[in-house]
């Protein structure tokens, strides 16, 4: 997968993006600089592979959602679709300087554009919408919901993790690789603004990754304490908690001060338990629970910013438009909701679109009997079905080798030493 994403968004992927785009104008698409023609300087080389680091994170979000289930085949053809087709406008219309909905266009919308700084719509959004249309089509499990003749199960049956420890392993890894987006999404630090920008992105960020942890962990804590009576900490709220509240404050972090981020990574946590318990009623079966993070927490991190974007922040990170976090806009007596309108013009728009292009995809590949493994395949499992042998060798010693090993170890013979006594004197000998 990530091989056809690297050949598919290297050779037009940054065009569709951002090809030709202009403040003085506006379009739907990149039209121009195809094939890296003109990528000719560093910074130009740099910032291609920035932007396909975000196309692959929009993509990967959806294989996470489908896993155990999921061709092969289907991988590499929503990611062609997503990454080369459908991400592309949707980042031209909000990061390029000729969107609709830009923040960076001479006559942006609303008079202020939409502000999603590093990607919680534009990525996690994105991606977290195809995923959601994905494991509608897709269908759950075999055993989630559903017994082996079709009935409903009385309790969605939990299939546990192979290794917690790589778990949250995993989610330190990503944690520390948000400091690239979000700080890295200054892009240039060239000044003591940028680097202004550039640091309070990395607070915000630590704040709300932190702070969503603990929400979702303990609030978890509390709805199970008040349904079984017992006190238990899961692990896995505490890890997806953090992950939620880092999706939650990439939109806003260099816009919002450190206690707004607080508060938005707390949201966030409870945000992920909603949209999580709402896709087990929906029976929606979700493997990672990377919807209710990045599409729930996506749209949330939106909408933070229309109510928490402080105006000097707002003016060092876009420009003095005049339109701030509606919170701000309310205490000074005026209540202006342009910005707010803004974000929630661009949740709309990245929810239709991705929506009017993804679902007949995802049709079509289960019409082409492209999309589903067949049960059996999914009983013995993928990497065994399709790559050739399991991801990780759990098979012990064959029985009659560890019976052999055992009589030998019976029948082995260990001698102890015995000390000899000491001579005895000939006088005594004599006596």
């Amino acid at each position: 997968m990530l091989v056809v994403e690297l050949l598919d968004f290297g050779l037009w992927d940054l065009r569709f993006a951002y090809g030709g785009s202009g403040p003085e104008k506006k379009g739907f698409i990149g039209n121009e600089g195809f094939f890296l023609g003109d990528f000719t300087t560093g910074g130009d080389l740099i910032g291609w592979f920035f932007q396909f680091a975000f196309a692959a994170t929009a993509a990967t979000i959806v294989a996470g959602t489908v896993a155990e289930r999921c061709k092969f085949e289907a991988y590499l053809c929503y990611s062609l679709m997503l990454t080369g087709f459908v991400y592309p406008v949707i980042v031209y219309s909000i990061w390029s300087s000729s969107g609709f909905l830009t923040a960076f266009n001479d006559d942006p919308a609303f008079g202020c554009g939409m502000h999603d700084f590093a990607g919680s719509g534009v990525v996690h959004m994105t991606g977290g919408i195809t995923a959601l249309w994905a494991a509608k089509i897709l269908g759950p499990r075999i055993g989630r919901f559903y017994d082996a003749d079709g009935n409903e199960l009385p309790e969605p049956v939990s299939f546990p993790p192979h290794s917690v420890a790589l778990q949250v392993l995993g989610t330190f890894i990503l944690w520390v690789g948000w400091y690239g987006f979000n700080p890295g999404s200054t892009l240039l630090i060239s000044n003591t603004a940028a680097s202004d920008v550039s640091a309070l992105c990395a607070v915000t960020t630590t704040i709300a990754a932190a702070s969503g942890s603990v929400s979702a962990m303990f609030t978890d804590m509390f709805l199970e304490r008040r349904k079984t009576g017992e006190t238990m900490y899961d692990i896995t709220m505490c890890m997806n908690g953090a992950l939620s509240g880092l999706v939650g404050i990439t939109a806003g972090c260099s816009i919002v001060e450190p206690w707004a981020a607080f508060v938005i990574g707390i949201v966030a946590g409870w945000t992920y338990i909603f949209w999580s318990s709402l896709l087990v009623k929906l029976k929606i079966d979700d493997a990672v629970d990377a919807i209710p993070v990045h599409f729930g927490n996506g749209m949330w991190g939106c909408i933070a910013v229309g109510l928490f974007a402080e105006p000097d922040r707002v003016a060092n990170a876009y420009s003095a438009h005049g339109h701030y976090g509606w919170f701000y806009s309310w205490g000074a007596g005026n209540a202006d909701a342009h910005l707010l309108a803004a974000q929630v013009c661009g949740v709309l728009w990245i929810i239709g679109w991705v929506s009017v292009i993804m679902i007949p995809y995802f049709i079509l590949l289960n019409v082409l009997g492209l999309f589903r493994v067949d049960a059996l395949e999914e009983e013995v499992g993928l990497d065994i079905s399709h790559h050739k042998g399991a991801a990780y060798d759990m098979s012990g010693p064959s029985e009659a080798a560890a019976e052999k090993f055992e009589i030998s170890r019976s029948q082995r013979k260990i001698e102890i030493p015995v000390d000899v006594a000491p001579a005895t004197a000939p006088a005594e000998d004599a006596a």
